[in-house]
């Protein structure tokens, strides 16, 4: 008989593998991101020393502020603008994105994308 896994499970041996050729570095950190059921996390880190540099997620007042949910599109663009903010004032140009295993569009396109409008290379 054959069982099939439920989304979380295949999310994460998504990120597992996606991990194991993804890996930040001082000059190019890594942005990664995480949606739970109610907020959306989004931090970039120095894999090389296991250091996050920043973190954002739409918990934070400067996020909330103006936001009807905390778990929409319009939440994901708002954090990728306050993501990309943070990380320009912490000299970060460049960086990798690791999607954690989610599929490429919806939250995670629009937090992507609104990081790339701000200012960020990926």
């Amino acid at each position: 008989m054959v069982s099939k896994k439920n989304r979380s499970e295949v999310r994460r041996n998504k990120h597992r593998r996606i991990r194991s050729r993804l890996s930040g570095t001082p000059e190019k950190p890594r942005l990664t991101v995480f949606r739970s059921n109610n907020h959306i996390y989004a931090q970039i880190i120095d894999d090389v020393a296991g250091n996050t540099i920043v973190s954002a997620s739409t918990l934070q007042g400067d996020v909330k502020e103006g936001l009807d949910k905390t778990n929409n599109v319009e939440a994901a663009a708002k954090l990728g603008e306050v993501i990309a903010k943070k990380a320009l004032d912490n000299g970060i140009k460049t960086v990798v994105f690791d999607r954690s295993g989610y599929i490429y569009q919806g939250k995670v396109k629009a937090l992507a994308d609104a990081a790339r409008e701000a200012g960020l290379e990926f």
